[in-house]
C-alpha cells in the first residue's frame, strides 16, 4: 500500500511529448518517487500519437467541461507509469507542437486547451471522474502555468474544503499563461477569481497567478532560483506575490534520469564508457566530428550546446564570445531551435567555418546523447536558469559544463578556480556577471585546463561521480506531500 497517491498534471511528459526539460522531470518523477511509497499518475493532453503508445488503454468517462467539444479521460500504461489522457480531439489532435502551431505562433485557443487540462485535473481531484480501480489523489501536483488553473477550479468549487491539497512547481517563471480577461468567463471562473487578490494580472487572466495564489505549496526547481524569483530582477512581475507566499516556497533541484542518461549503457553512443574506463569517450568524439563535418582532431577542445536558441539561454553571448577560443583551435557544435535570427546566425557561422562550427537546427534526442558523449564541454550561458538539465547530463558524461552563476547552474556546478583545482573539487567553469566577456574568459579557462590532459581527465572523472540523480530530490518532494497530508 502506497503512503501517498499523487496526481501529476503537466502539458509534457517524456518520452510521450517533449519540448523541454519539464517533460524530463515529469517523466522521471513517478519512477523516482515509487521507492518512497508514492503512487504518482500523470495527467496530460492526448496529443497525436500519444494514446497509441500506451498499453491497457480504456476510456474512463466524460469531463464536465470540454470547451467547444466532447472531452473524456482515457487511462493507460507507459512502462511502469500509469498515464491519464485528456482526450479532446478538437483541442489537441492537430499538427504542430503542444503550444505553437505550424506557423510558429501560439495556438489562439491555448486558454481553452489548458483550461480543459486544468478542469480535468479538478474533476479527478474532486471525484467527478472515477477511475476503474477507484484511485483518487491525496495530493495534486501542478506543473507550470498550463496546469495552474486547477487551483482556481478547486478553490471556487462548493466542495473546496474536501478537495486534496495542491503543489505548484514553477519550472520557468517567464511563462505565465496570460490571456484576455474575457477568457475567465469562457473558462467558467466566477467573478471572485478575477479580483486583484485572485488570478487577475494587470487587467488580464494569468493561469500561473492562480496557482501561485491558491496552491498550498509552491516549489521551484533549484534553491538559488527560489531566492532569485523573490527579487524584482528575476521575479518577472511576480516577486511581490511570491514574497507574500515565501514561507510556502521551496527550491528543490531537479534530478536526472540516470537510466536514460548513462554513458556505460547509452544505446545512441558509438562506444560506451564510464569514469573508470574513460578512453572510449575519444571514439565518440571522433565519430561526432565526422558526423557533423568538423575536422577530426583529438587535440581540439570541442564545445557543444543543446538548447533552445534564445537570449534567455544566452546564446547571443556565445556568438560574441566564440572568436575568443576559435583561434585556439576550439570547435563548437550546436543543436537547438528557437529565435529565427539566432538560428540564421549559427547557420552562417557554420558555413563560414565548417571545420570548426556545426549547427543542427531542430531537436534530435539521439544526437543530443551523442553530443554529450562526444563533446569535451557543454556551454550553458543562461541569463537566468531555473535549474537546467543539460549541465547535469554533461557532468554524467564527463562533458564539463561552462555555465553562468545563476539558478540551478550555480547549485550544481563547482567552479574549477585555482583553489578548487588544487583541492580536487572543481566540476566545471562558472562565470559571472553574465556577459560575453566573462563567458569568453570561462571558455578560455576551459581551454587552458583541456590542454593539461591529466588535470582535465581528473576533472572528468570527478564530474562523472557526482550525484545527479533523483534520490535526494524525490525525498524532498515526498516530505512536502506528507506534510500536506498531515495538515
Amino acid at each position: 500500500m502506497c503512503s501517498s497517491d499523487l496526481l501529476s498534471v503537466s502539458p509534457e511528459c517524456y518520452p510521450l511529448m517533449k519540448k523541454g526539460g519539464l517533460a524530463d522531470v515529469v517523466g522521471a518523477l513517478p519512477g523516482a518517487l515509487a521507492p518512497h511509497d508514492v503512487d504518482m499518475r500523470v495527467l496530460m493532453p492526448a496529443y497525436p500519437g500519444v494514446r497509441e503508445r500506451l498499453t491497457d488503454v480504456s476510456t474512463v468517462g466524460p469531463l464536465s467541461k470540454g470547451f467547444g467539444g466532447d472531452a473524456r479521460i482515457v487511462t493507460g500504461e507507459f512502462g511502469e507509469t500509469r498515464v491519464l489522457l485528456v482526450d479532446a480531439p478538437h483541442l489537441f489532435d492537430r499538427p504542430g507542437g503542444p503550444y505553437l502551431g505550424p506557423d510558429g505562433r501560439d495556438w489562439p485557443d491555448n486558454h481553452r486547451r489548458f483550461g480543459a487540462l486544468s478542469r480535468a485535473a479538478a474533476d479527478l481531484a474532486l471525484g467527478d471522474v472515477v477511475l476503474p480501480d477507484g484511485w483518487r489523489p491525496d495530493v495534486v501536483h501542478l506543473h507550470d502555468w498550463q496546469a495552474a488553473l486547477t487551483a482556481a477550479y478547486l478553490r471556487f468549487d462548493r466542495r473546496a474544503a474536501t478537495a486534496p491539497p495542491t503543489v505548484l512547481t514553477i519550472h520557468n517563471l517567464a511563462f505565465q499563461g496570460v490571456f484576455p480577461r474575457a477568457s475567465a468567463i469562457e473558462l467558467g471562473l466566477p467573478s471572485q477569481a478575477m479580483l486583484p487578490e485572485g488570478a487577475e494580472y494587470w487587467g488580464s487572466l494569468s493561469f500561473l497567478k492562480a496557482g501561485v495564489q491558491w496552491c498550498d505549496r509552491i516549489t521551484t526547481v533549484s534553491p538559488t532560483y527560489a531566492r532569485e524569483i523573490l527579487t524584482p530582477e528575476h521575479g518577472m512581475g511576480f516577486d511581490g506575490l511570491l514574497r507574500l507566499r515565501a514561507e510556502h516556497l521551496t527550491g528543490i533541484v531537479n534530478g536526472l534520469d540516470t537510466t536514460v542518461w548513462d554513458p556505460s549503457t547509452d544505446p545512441y553512443l558509438v562506444a560506451p564508457y564510464s569514469s573508470r574506463r574513460l578512453h572510449p569517450k575519444a571514439e565518440n568524439k571522433r565519430a561526432l566530428q565526422t558526423e557533423l563535418g568538423l575536422d577530426v582532431r583529438d587535440e581540439s577542445p570541442l564545445f557543444c550546446v543543446v538548447s533552445r536558441l534564445t537570449t534567455q539561454k544566452g546564446l547571443d553571448l556565445l556568438l560574441e564570445a566564440l572568436e575568443h577560443v576559435l583561434w585556439r583551435g576550439a570547435q563548437c557544435a550546436v543543436l537547438g531551435t528557437g529565435d529565427p535570427l539566432l538560428e540564421l546566425t549559427f547557420r552562417k557561422a557554420a558555413l563560414v567555418r565548417p571545420e570548426q562550427i556545426a549547427a543542427v537546427i531542430g531537436y534530435d534526442e539521439a544526437l543530443a546523447h551523442r553530443l554529450q558523449a562526444g563533446a569535451d564541454a557543454i556551454v550553458v550561458p543562461s541569463r537566468f536558469e531555473p535549474c537546467g538539465l543539460t549541465q547535469l547530463s554533461g557532468l554524467r558524461y564527463g562533458t564539463l559544463p561552462v555555465v553562468s552563476r545563476v539558478g540551478g547552474l550555480a547549485d550544481t556546478v563547482i567552479d574549477a578556480n585555482e583553489a578548487a583545482l588544487r583541492d580536487g573539487v572543481g566540476t566545471g567553469f562558472v562565470f559571472s556577471p553574465v556577459d560575453a566577456h566573462q563567458l569568453g574568459v570561462a571558455l578560455d579557462r576551459a581551454c587552458d585546463v583541456f590542454f593539461d590532459r591529466p588535470r582535465w581527465q581528473r576533472m572528468q572523472r570527478r564530474a562523472m561521480t557526482r550525484d545527479v540523480g533523483w534520490d535526494a530530490s524525490a525525498e524532498a518532494y515526498r516530505e512536502i506531500y506528507a506534510s500536506l497530508r498531515r495538515a
